[in-house]
């Protein structure tokens, strides 16, 4: 049964703020920690430290299994599209396209997510506003990554392009997944990245061998950092939202990553502060505002007026 959803307040919209803000400082530490222990690894590790990190809570409140075979799949199946899955096409479409081309086919997520809860939900349905959101937050990105790179797209891997927006289509399946899963949303993330964890442990086994011993005190800062907020708590915050304010409002949050991940180059690194920055936060952030405003519920008239 799914949770009525209602339209965003100014407090989620700073919670997918922050979200997206916690989600943008991984990519630094993924820098950081993936050439000491590889792609693979470094998802089934972070993936671990989350796990252990909401672990205690769910075993503090006590946990709540999926009721029902149709209940486990739900929850088998957004482990998988939610962690598995979209961590290593997107880890491997890495390694050969550009990370501009990487954002503009990941800016495609909440377009995909609009189509997909318009035709598998009841209430989160296809509206001008909605598509005004995202066509804003996609403006965004574009401005950011630069047009040229829309010829860029053309060139380099199909398939590494393919696992880029097979990503994006894997978020927005689990996404939908989630408002269907009757749990409540700390354990569910905690039970999503046990599964997580089983699966890709083996699979780094698999396909990268034994991980490296005499791993740098900064690799294990980093994935540490990594399991603890954009694993952990970046996913409860997810998971909670996606169940209140709906998959596509929430998707908008994405186009917000890349944007952060470029200011926090200026912040940290000491890159220059450009015009394109300030103006793909100012068109995501008129995306977020004009999602904010709409879907609210009308008033209840009496009978006869």
């Amino acid at each position: 049964m799914n949770q009525t959803l209602r339209a965003p307040t100014r407090m989620d919209l700073a919670l997918m703020t922050l979200t997206a803000l916690i989600w943008a400082t991984a990519f630094i530490a993924i820098r950081v920690a993936v050439p000491e222990t590889g792609p693979i690894w470094l998802a089934a590790i972070r993936v671990g430290v989350g796990f252990l990190v909401l672990l205690p809570y769910a075993i503090w409140r006590g946990m709540v299994w999926p009721q029902g075979a149709s209940q486990w799949g739900l929850v088998a199946g957004m482990a998988l599209l939610n962690v598995v899955i979209p961590f290593v096409l997107i880890a491997w479409a890495g390694k050969s396209i550009g990370a501009g081309v990487l954002a503009l086919l990941m800016g495609t997520g909440p377009f995909l997510a609009l189509i997909g809860s318009h035709f598998m939900t009841d209430d989160d349905r296809l509206s001008i506003r909605k598509l005004l959101s995202v066509l804003l937050g996609f403006s965004g990105i574009l401005v950011l990554v630069g047009p040229g790179i829309v010829s860029g797209v053309a060139d380099g891997p199909l398939f590494a392009k393919l696992a880029a927006v097979g990503a994006s289509v894997c978020y927005v399946i689990a996404g939908l997944l989630i408002r269907r899963i009757v749990m409540p949303p700390v354990r569910l993330a905690c039970l999503a990245l046990a599964m997580g964890t089983a699966a890709l442990l083996p699979l780094a086994l698999l396909i990268e061998g034994p991980l490296a011993s005499g791993l740098s005190t900064r690799a294990l800062g980093a994935l540490i950092y990594l399991g603890v907020f954009p694993t952990g708590i970046a996913y409860i915050l997810r998971f909670t939202m996606i169940r209140s304010i709906g998959y596509t409002r929430f998707s908008l949050s994405i186009n917000l990553v890349p944007v952060f991940g470029v200011a926090l180059g200026v912040i940290i690194l000491g890159e220059p502060l450009s015009l394109s920055l300030i103006l793909a936060l100012t068109l995501v952030l008129a995306g977020l505002f004009v999602a904010h405003g709409g879907s609210r519920t009308p008033p209840v008239l009496p009978a006869g007026t």
